[in-house]
Order: C-alpha cells, then structure tokens, then sequence
C-alpha cells in the first residue's frame, strides 16, 4: 500500500476563552495555517487536492462548510476543495485519518488535514442550544430508537468524568496533582521554547495563553467541583479555547514532484466506538487495538498525545495501558493549553511531531475521547 507522510505541520497558538483571538472571524483562524503550509512549501497551491477540516457547532460564522470558506480567504485557488467534518473532539485528527486514506489509496497526492473552532463565539453544545435538532435541550432525548437502547440515561462528560474517576478510583487530589503537572510541563516547554517551531503567530497572539504559572494546588483545592458531590472540578478539566492547526500530507509521488522532505509517515490508523453514555472511555480499547494491529507494545512508543478533556481520561488510560507517565503530555496538555475542540487533534499531532524531532523519538502514538463514545488512535513514525 502507498505511503502517507507528513511533510509539515504548524498551528496557530491556542488563544484563551475572550483572549486574543476573540474578535477573531473563525475562517480567518482556519485560514492562516493553510497560507502558512503554502507559502513555507513553496509549492503551487492549485496542487491541493482537498482541504479536510475539522469543527463542530458548525453554525453562524462557522457554518458553511469553514473548510472551503478558510481554503478560499487563504488564498487558495478556487479549483481546490474543501469539506468539514465532525467526529466530536477527535474532528481534525479524523481530518488526518480521511487525508491518509485518500493518499493511500491512491486517489489523491497532497491534502491539508486540519480543523478550527472559536469556543468565544460558540462553546460547546451551540449547535444543540441553537437548533434542538434531536428535539430537546439533551441532544439525545427525543430520539425513540435511542431511548429504546439507553433509556433516559443523561448524557454528560461532566458525569463521565466522575463516573471514570470512581471506577478507577482516582481521587480529586489524584487530578489534582496531574492538572498542576501539566501546567509546570507546559509553562517549561513554553519557557524553553519548545513550541516555538510548530506556532506560526496571528492577529497579535505570539504564544499559547492557557498555561498558568502561578497555578498551585491549594488555588485547586478551593474550586467547587462541577457536578454536586463530585470530584472533578474546572482546574482538572480543558480549557475553552481558540486555535486552527494544519498538517500537509502527501504521497510518494506529490514528494517527489514537489522536492518535498517528509518529516514523518502515518504508521498506523484506528477508530473505534465504546459507550456512549459513559463516553469518555473509547480511547483505552482504541488504544489497544492499534497496538495489536500495528504490531507494537506500548514500551515501543517513544512519546504518546493523549488528550486531557478530563484529568481522569489520562489517569485511567495510564493505568490500563501500563504506559510511561514520563512518555505522556511531555509538553502539558488541554487541561493547561486548551482545547479548541476541531483544532485539537491536528495540534497534539503536530506537537507530537515536534517532540519526536526534538528528542530524536521514532514512534509517536496519539488519541483522544470523542462524543458519543468514540476514539481515534494514530501512529507516526519520525523519518
């Protein structure tokens, strides 16, 4: 089968809930990593086959299919395509797995795979708070067939957040401890300038605004928790964020013509349901389905993205998959940079990347919790 590789990879900085990019528009977001793949490949755009963009509450100004919207305020040719897809959280890293398939099975040679949200203007659930399209404030009440499945069982990440932490009985101060961690790798990466070559800055934001240096876990201990009785509060959970990221994937041939230097190649690809109810919880058996089919053992991967909706997704995660904590997040993650939902899985791949180059790692695997109870795992190897 054709190889998929990436031949590059950058991210706007992730801007804070009303931060730097809150007078933003969301095309111009998407549409400045785009400018930036073009213009640092120094190729002709109207070589793009497609542009596949991750977003969800695909409404207002994001509605419209924001691909196309963003591939054309970026100044692509009129010829080039675009299309928005939504796998939840997962949006833009399934954008990567729909731009490698396309490479690999031959029908098209260069995809930008990336995704946008602007989380100031729509939070999460704008679409379901908008239009109501399952007919009430729960986007899956009303659904008869669902109902028949599930019953009334209310659907929450906030309630799946709790329900993993009691199960695997992971303690509020656990989270805790893991949220403060990943604020002291995030500031340290940010400080050390880690993130310095995959950032292309705009509209006046130069650096990632979510991390928090002076961040301590008694400021932790003070939060109420988000469901009454819980555990999990706002300091262990992702920050509502603004961003777009990007990679270029190409074929051999795109490569070749080009004069392109592949950076890495997609090594492997999974997707796979769990329970939607308790939704957040599809990357453990995603995860290892991707080792078994890739051939690897989770010591073979040098550094691992797992995203941090919740402090307690990573911590049942690291306990199932027995994985190195020093392996994962190295750079911090969503709970201390954000999560702008569609931009996300393009921008823990494309950290992912960097942190591979920098340290001379070969495998990197990366996956995340999705609605309705999904999971994408991808596997890249550094070239």
């Amino acid at each position: 089968m054709p190889e998929a590789y990436i031949v590059d990879a950058v991210r706007t900085p992730v801007g804070r809930r009303k931060g730097g990019f809150t007078d933003t528009h969301p095309a111009d977001l998407g549409a400045h990593v785009i400018r930036t793949l073009v213009e640092r490949g120094d190729f002709d755009p109207a070589a793009i086959d497609d542009v596949i963009y991750g977003c969800l509450d695909q409404i207002g100004s994001q509605a419209g299919d924001i691909a196309r919207t963003a591939a054309l305020a970026a100044g692509l040719p009129e010829t080039v395509p675009g299309v928005t897809i939504d796998r939840q959280c997962g949006s833009s890293q399934q954008a990567v797995h729909f731009a490698a398939q396309a490479v690999m099975s031959g029908t098209s040679d260069l995809i930008v795979a990336g995704g946008v949200q602007k989380m100031t203007q729509f939070p999460i659930l704008s679409a379901f708070i908008a239009g109501e399209p399952f007919g009430a404030t729960d986007p899956w009440t009303g659904s008869k067939g669902w109902e028949a499945r599930y019953g009334n069982a209310e659907v929450s990440q906030f309630n799946s957040a709790e329900i993993i932490a009691e199960q695997w009985g992971i303690s509020r101060e656990d989270m805790e401890r893991f949220a403060l961690e990943s604020h002291t790798r995030a500031v340290r990466a940010r400080t050390e300038g880690r993130f310095d070559r995959e950032i292309s800055p705009f509209d006046g934001v130069t650096q990632d605004e979510g991390p928090r240096p002076d961040t301590t876990l008694e400021k932790m201990a003070s939060l109420p928790t988000l469901v009454p009785g819980g555990r999990v509060t706002a300091a262990v959970s992702s920050q509502i964020s603004d961003a777009s990221s990007a990679m270029l994937i190409a074929s051999e041939a795109a490569v070749e013509a080009h004069g392109f230097t592949p950076r890495a190649r997609i090594h492997h690809l999974t997707v796979l349901g769990a329970d939607p109810v308790n939704l957040l919880t599809a990357p453990i058996p995603a995860t290892k389905r991707a080792l078994a089919k890739s051939g690897l053992n989770i010591a073979d991967i040098d550094l691992i993205e797992i995203n941090e909706a919740f402090a307690s997704v990573v911590l049942a995660w690291l306990h199932d998959l027995k994985a190195d904590p020093a392996k994962v997040n190295v750079n911090g993650g969503a709970i201390a940079l954000g999560h702008p939902l569609g931009a996300s899985g393009t921008r823990l791949m494309i950290t992912l990347l960097h942190e591979l180059e920098r340290t001379g790692g070969r495998y990197g695997l990366q996956t995340m919790c999705e609605g309705g109870g999904q999971a994408n795992v991808t596997i890249i190897e550094r070239l």
